[in-house]
């Protein structure tokens, strides 16, 4: 009734109010419907452990019940309310009990793992932690371990393991060696670092992994079997199936939310089976341990409760520098106070072990750099040693306890559990999903780093995509090379080390301090540094080998390392500035334009080159005159720097191949000149331009229109920013609202940092004064609006080429928020599209995660990590957000898509980092955005791009790469196109990498390569007609792959090459499923 009386006196607002709460009770009604189906899913479950609790544990033990539950982490997050109540001593969770008499028929057996967190950079730079910490770890390790063949110790980081096994004598490896051989040492994961999960493609992750376990067989002959990711900021699923792939059997995460851990904890279900959302058999399972306190340190992983393990930290034994913060210190065992000591902590351990399904319990023993004094291996080994000695000797306590490795504990876990027999049946649950966005504590959800240091976030995919242009040509070009004598000339040596050298700063990077954006301003300095060294001669790298590889008289090769053959047409002058385009200079004598592919797929892609003359001719490889556009190049907004020409035309490519075109200066050039309009104040009209048609306009209600074969765009007349699309094909408008928007941070004591996003509401829309400066071109290849806002310089670029590249929207935002005092910049963009809460978000390029977005968590919790893409969808149409940086990204109402660009914050987040994000750069944010028609609706657990989509983010990933010739006279012939491979791949086919192995003495290149492939699941629902997919699909089938070079042999082997299957021999053809990554060891000749 009170609604119907507003209603008569304000009707228009007050209709818009009922719209907002009927979509209000939408949305609650669809949650529900989830929630119901899920309870019921979880009510069968919670019976059972109630039948468990009333019959006691004795008679009826929870381990006779084999397990074949499915868990999905959405069906997960429907049914938990996330409350956070007080749990007693383990705040996040739940009083434990448990009878004296459990551990009478099977003791309790108890491995304490030793093991030194030790972060490739964060506070300090990976250098000067390992000069003051990291190397005295590793030194005392060999003396401390050989005192006890009891003592046992994990390592992670191969980044630092190399550094140290560099600097030490032969005794001292030998020795490692030994201590390796006799179980008291293990190397876990093995990866140059220990990767960030969230913002880290698959490539650099896989390549990473690759550069470790490289290292490891060579150096000490060991293979990893344990993943140990203690840090990480939440986990993906991508990261479990690469170590399967790797031939890994066990992993640990650490870091989830905390009530998800307690959710786990109550259901035993912290053991499982982490499965893939797409795999319909069990061929990706692998065992993980979820670890159920709030941190990795000591206090938080002997038992539930701190301020009793914190006592069993020797190394904060009184008069330390580290002490208990729950003032109650530790004391040094002896034969007065072993009995009372030891059964505290057995007390602890018990309590613990109730969490999980079986009686062998993993208690690990360490911190962030621990383990530098030899006094601190004394501390701790010294004393566990007296209380494992103590428990052992009462047979009536029914434990046996120890130092163990991880291994050792996976290794009597499984054989406890009976994993390894022939039963289908395990003891643990089967679970698919990811663990994003995690929370440590209340409200602070760790999405901030989704974003943070968005510059280096770019730089790290520009390094990637360069890293595999250069892998690619430089295998093929060290084939070609020894093919004769007179190339041996080529520098092989000195490049395979710069491409060793780039491999480990992109390994690096992918650390979870360092990608994330969550370390000091000079640590992230020193990444920048290693980054951009690497991109300088990478480019190096691919300039000596395409010059190789386009020769046509091969005997004519030379190699000048002062004056290269050819040079790159982009400069970076800084490790944070953006890079430039160099000017070509024009003469009437044909200069080579080299353009490289660095896809497997045939292409049509727009070039575009800057030159220094406007009478410009452009010749095909055939020779033959090819359109060109010549747009004008910006001083500023409005002013036409004559300097510089930007030429634009459409390059047709074979796949991995040179297209090599002709430049020269004609004074009857053909090309045709783009023309402009200016939105601007108080305008002039015609503004004269020696050789542009420039009109200026005043602002206007009328819309800007941009149109294509396939699409046509309104934009605002005011703000510049696209409000409509059409689709040609079938003739529909869609709403596509593109927007800018402000967060600001809350006012209370925590604050958003460098890890943590803590907004103050909503976002506030994006106020501007005065309406932008517009620049609107039109062009025969593209026609752009650009808008010029105070934070950012926003351009929307339609392609008018047929295929691929004019079915999306080239969007690219260069953003600067450098005088802003806790603000974050996201642009969101709101269409008619019906996506009821639901979106979809990859994880590391790899696959995709179905997302809900959920009224009962707070704004910060439904920001997720995109890596590659995000998509919304209704019956009819998908939107996809295509991205060439990693960032956060959400859907906080329906038909919305918004991503956080940005974000500057004047205070530390209390997560150890001490400092705020205040070192924000001049940032390009590149993206696509690509409308298309689908069919039928979609609640499934999985979802997949199109191949149409697939393509657009290969494409935006790895732009091409245009070269041109350094010196004008002189020049060898060129052979016109160089075409390496026999077709395109398949659509769905992708080359991850060809990487040239490292020979097993020195540092040189070996005749052998890692050719790593990826068949990519697509939605088969998308129409792939009139889409110019130059491609076909085989089912998984490739054979004849190269045309220019014979397969000497092709045998499968694992992901990182450490394991070759038993019958790994000489194949001919290669036969993937869907969604498989394979490595191979390749010969060519």
């Amino acid at each position: 009734v009170a609604l119907s009386l507003e209603y008569l006196q304000n009707p228009v607002g007050q209709l818009s109010i009922l719209q907002e709460k009927i979509d209000h009770l939408e949305r609650l009604l669809a949650e529900n419907n989830e929630i119901i189906s899920n309870i019921r899913d979880s009510v069968i479950n919670l019976t059972v452990l109630y039948l468990e609790h009333i019959t006691g544990s004795l008679k009826f033990p929870l381990r006779t019940r084999p397990c074949k539950c499915l868990w999905r982490m959405l069906d997960v997050y429907n049914i938990l309310p996330f409350d956070n109540p007080d749990g007693g001593v383990w705040k996040q969770g739940f009083d434990i009990t448990y009878n004296e008499d459990e551990w009478d028929s099977e003791p309790l057996q108890v491995f304490v793992v030793p093991h030194s967190h030790n972060d490739p950079g964060w506070l300090k730079t990976f250098d000067d932690y390992f000069r003051d910490q990291t190397q005295h770890i590793l030194n005392n390790m060999v003396i401390k371990l050989q005192e006890d063949k009891r003592r046992k110790f994990i390592w992670s980081e191969i980044s630092y393991f190399s550094k140290w096994w560099d600097g030490i004598d032969s005794q001292k490896r030998d020795a490692v060696k030994r201590l390796i051989k006799d179980g008291q040492f293990e190397i876990v994961t093995g990866g140059w670092v220990m990767a960030d999960e969230a913002s880290s493609h698959y490539f650099a992750v896989i390549d990473q992994l690759i550069e470790g376990h490289q290292w490891l067989e060579k150096n000490l002959g060991v293979k990893p079997e344990s993943g140990w990711a203690v840090d990480p900021f939440g986990h993906s699923p991508t990261m479990a199936y690469l170590l399967k792939r790797a031939g890994f059997s066990n992993m640990l995460i650490q870091r989830v939310h905390y009530s998800i851990k307690k959710h786990f904890a109550t259901q035993k279900t912290l053991e499982f089976f982490w499965r893939q959302n797409w795999d319909l058999g069990s061929s990706t399972d692998i065992l993980c341990h979820m670890m159920p306190f709030y941190s990795y340190d000591i206090p938080h992983t002997c038992g539930p409760d701190p301020k009793i393990c914190c006592q069993f930290d020797f190394k904060r034994l009184p008069g330390g520098r580290v002490s208990c913060p729950w003032r109650v210190p530790p004391e040094a065992i002896h034969a007065g106070n072993v009995q009372h000591r030891a059964w505290i902590i057995l007390d602890q351990y018990r309590k613990k072990s109730k969490l999980f399904r079986t009686k062998v319990l993993l208690a690990p023993l360490g911190d962030d750099f621990r383990y530098t004094e030899s006094s601190e291996w004394d501390q701790q080994y010294q004393n566990y040693q007296k209380l494992f000695d103590y428990m052992n000797s009462r047979p009536e306590w029914h434990v046996k306890a120890q130092f163990g490795t991880l291994s050792d504990y996976f290794e009597a876990l499984r054989k406890e559990s009976n994993l390894g027999e022939k039963s289908t049946n395990s003891l643990f649950p089967v679970l698919s999903g990811d663990f994003f966005t995690y929370a440590d504590r209340d409200h602070h959800y760790w999405s901030g780093y989704f974003t943070s240091r968005p510059f280096y976030k770019h730089l790290d995919r520009v390094l990637e995509s360069y890293i595999r242009a250069a892998e690619i040509l430089y295998s093929l070009a060290l084939v070609q090379s020894s093919k004769s004598e007179k190339m041996s000339v080529f520098p092989s040596v000195d490049n395979y080390k710069l491409l060793t050298e780039a491999r480990r700063n992109l390994g690096l990077f992918q650390h979870h301090d360092a990608i994330t954006g969550t370390a000091k301003d000079w640590v992230v300095v020193d990444y920048g540094t290693r980054l951009f060294h690497s991109i300088m001669n990478l480019k190096k790298v691919i300039i000596d080998s395409a010059h190789l590889l386009i020769l046509k008289d091969k005997s004519a090769y030379t190699y000048d390392a002062a004056t290269p053959f050819l040079k790159m047409d982009d400069v970076q002058s800084s490790q944070d500035s953006l890079p430039h385009k160099t000017v070509i200079k024009l003469t009437l004598q044909p200069r080579y334009l080299l353009i490289y592919n660095p896809t497997e797929q045939e292409r049509f892609s727009v070039v575009s080159v800057n030159v220094n003359s406007p009478r410009v001719k452009l010749l095909s490889p055939l020779g033959k005159p090819v359109t060109v556009q010549i747009s004008a190049v910006w001083d500023g907004a409005t002013t036409v720097s004559h300097e510089a020409y930007q030429i634009s035309f459409v390059a047709h490519l074979p796949p991995l191949g040179i297209g090599v075109y002709q430049l020269l200066e004609d004074e009857s050039s053909e090309a045709v000149l783009a023309d402009y309009n200016i939105y601007v104040r108080n305008s002039r009209q015609e503004k004269p331009d020696r050789v542009f048609k420039i009109k200026e306009m005043e602002h206007s209600v009328d819309n800007i229109i941009l149109e294509n074969a396939y699409m046509k765009l309104w934009f605002s007349g005011m703000s510049g920013l696209l409000e409509k699309i059409n689709t040609k094909k079938d003739g529909k408008n869609h709403q596509m609202k593109v927007e800018f928007a402000w967060y600001g941070t809350t006012s209370n004591r925590d604050k958003s940092g460098a890890y943590l996003f803590l907004p103050d509401g909503d976002a506030k829309p994006y106020i501007f004064a005065d309406p932008p400066i517009i620049r609107v071109t039109h062009g025969k290849i593209f026609s752009e609006v650009v808008c010029f806002f105070h934070h950012v310089t926003h351009t929307m670029r339609l392609y008018k080429v047929q295929g691929l590249e004019g079915q999306s929207i080239e969007v690219s935002n260069i953003v600067d928020i450098r005088g802003e005092y806790n603000r974050e910049l996201a642009m969101r963009i709101s269409s008619d599209i019906n996506s009821q809460n639901r979106f979809y978000t990859d994880l590391n390029g790899y696959q995709i995660q179905p997302r809900l977005t959920l009224s009962k968590l707070p704004l910060q919790a439904n920001i997720y990590p995109m890596t590659t893409m995000t998509y919304i969808q209704d019956v009819g149409v998908r939107l996809t957000l295509h991205s060439a940086q990693s960032l956060g990204v959400a859907s906080l109402k329906n038909g919305q898509v918004e991503v956080i660009m940005d974000r500057r914050l004047m205070q530390d987040d209390n997560r150890g980092l001490g400092q705020g994000v205040q070192d924000n750069k001049i940032t390009a944010n590149v993206f696509r955005l690509l409308l298309e028609r689908r069919h039928g609706t979609d609640m499934a657990p999985v979802s997949f791009p199109s191949l149409l989509s697939h393509m657009t983010s290969l494409f935006l990933n790895h732009p091409v790469i245009p070269m041109t010739t350094n010196a004008d006279s002189g020049i060898p012939e060129l052979i016109t196109t160089f075409s390496p491979l026999m077709s395109p791949m398949p659509c769905d086919m992708h080359i991850v990498n060809l990487r040239t192995i490292q020979a097993k003495v020195d540092t040189k290149p070996s005749d052998e390569a890692a050719l790593i492939l990826h068949r990519k699941g697509f939605d088969c629902r998308f129409s792939n007609r009139d889409v110019g997919l130059l491609c076909s699909t085989t089912q998984g089938k490739v054979h004849k792959l190269f045309s220019k070079f014979r397969v000497e042999s092709l045998t499968p082997t694992s992901l990182s090459l450490m394991h070759s299957p038993p019958d790994a021999r000489n194949i001919s053809e290669i036969n993937m499923s869907s969604m498989e990554i394979n490595t191979f060891r390749i010969r060519l000749r």
